[in-house]
């Protein structure tokens, strides 16, 4: 029954990526899911996309699953914060992480704009909990 209500519901409503407003003036997404969420729902969301990004990242570096907890933790995170693909592009924090080099790729990890601009203080607790891997 569920699974009919669902596929009724999803016709209906119709999915929006973004936020719009609907027949009422309010702010709306997905299929008519009334903004703001709650904490819940919002935890609900992060560990799907999050389980998501793990999978994605251990299909690109299956070697991953191999690294101490701590660094998988860190490296699983800032796939979260900056997607698979911007987590790739840090090659020589990648190359030093595929030779156990962790205390070189956790200061290589600084060398970056995510470091420097976007993030600093999330980017230096990140490289300071890959440090204490070692």
């Amino acid at each position: 029954m569920i699974d009919d209500l669902i596929k009724s519901i999803k016709k209906n409503e119709g999915f929006v990526e973004h936020v719009y407003k609907d027949s009422k003036g309010l702010d709306t997404i997905g299929y008519g899911i009334l903004m703001p969420i709650t904490e819940h729902e919002a935890s609900l969301l992060l560990r799907y996309r999050l389980n998501n990004k793990i999978k994605t990242l251990q299909d690109a570096k299956p070697s991953i699953i191999s690294f101490p907890d701590e660094v998988q933790k860190v490296l699983y995170e800032m796939a979260y914060q900056l997607g698979v693909d911007g987590l790739l592009a840090f090659k020589n924090t990648w190359n030093f992480l595929e030779d156990w080099e962790f205390e070189k790729a956790s200061v290589e990890m600084l060398d970056s704009k995510w470091a420097k601009i976007d993030s600093p203080s999330r980017a230096k607790e990140l490289s300071n909990s890959m440090k204490r891997a070692i």
